[in-house]
């Protein structure tokens, strides 16, 4: 039984480590997108889903 009083500990102690990790790298900007804004113009955002079964039988030709 003492077993998984160990397990539970070193468990929780490396959830926290995981936790701090992510929360540095969070705050240190490690997430931070700066390149895409700027290319976000370039993407085309006409791809629209056809409604009816016509309009897709007539995209497949």
């Amino acid at each position: 039984m003492n077993i998984f009083y160990l397990l539970i500990g070193v468990s929780l102690l490396a959830a926290l480590i995981f936790l701090g990790a992510f929360i540095w790298a969070v705050r240190s900007g490690q997430y931070d997108d700066n390149e895409t804004p700027s290319m976000r113009i370039l993407f085309d955002d006409d791809d629209v889903e056809p409604d009816s079964e016509e309009e897709k039988k007539n995209n497949k030709q």
